[in-house]
Order: C-alpha cells, then structure tokens, then sequence
C-alpha cells in the first residue's frame, strides 16, 4: 500500500520543531540539547531530522561559519490547524460535530439533553 504524503510531522520531526519553536532559531546543537531531556539522540540523528524537515519546507536555513542555522517556516498554531484538519478528515469525516461529541463526555450530553438544550457546540472554523 502505497504511503501517502502527510502534512503534520511524525513524532522525531515534531520534537525538533518544537525544539526550534521555543528556540526561535539554533544550530543542531542547541536542538540536541533541548531534545535530549526527554530522549537521548545523537548530533547526527538530529542533523538528519532537521535536514530532512528543510526538504519539506517546515524549517529554512543558512550558513552562519562552519554551522547551520535552522528557523521554522512552519508556526506552531498552522501546524495545529493541520493536524486537527487532519483528525476530522481522518476519523470523523470531516464533520466538527461528530468531534465534539466524541470529546464531550456521556454525563455531560445526557444532562444537556434532559435541560432540553439543543445548542450544538462548534470548534471555531478560524483553528480549521
């Protein structure tokens, strides 16, 4: 089957970008660092992600001497907008409602019902 391009980073990617996101810019060193409080990679793995975040367009960079400097295009709130565009794509076709009322729990709809309240929730289209 074949794989299909997705825009929301997997796991390793998204960690460097956060990484960068709370860095505003740095090299693969300072990434490293921020990385490996909560997973121990090497300088070369995080080179390799980050290279490899530049050839999808979410970080740029620029030669600052020896080293390379890494910004992200990508921001943090576009990057939420597109994984929950995707989560609702993905398993609930789209629709809004269907999501709210999957996060909305049992007790809580059963008592909006019985107060007879028939207000329907919406994620804000501006987040989509």
């Amino acid at each position: 089957m074949p794989r299909t391009a997705r825009d929301v980073p997997p796991p390793l990617e998204l960690l460097c970008l956060k990484s960068l996101w709370s860095l505003g810019e740095g090299n693969v060193r300072d990434v490293q660092q921020i990385v490996t409080q909560t997973r121990p990679l090497a300088y070369t793995t995080i080179m390799t992600v980050l290279d490899r975040l530049v050839r999808k367009g979410k970080v740029s960079r620029r030669k600052a001497g020896r080293a390379f400097i890494y910004t992200p295009e990508a921001s943090r709130d576009a990057m939420r907008r597109t994984a929950i565009a995707e989560l609702l794509d993905g398993f609930f076709d789209g629709s809004e409602s269907a999501l709210i009322e999957f996060l909305t729990p049992p007790e809580t709809r059963a008592s909006a019902v019985a107060a007879g309240s028939e207000e329907r929730a919406r994620i804000d289209t501006v987040l989509l």
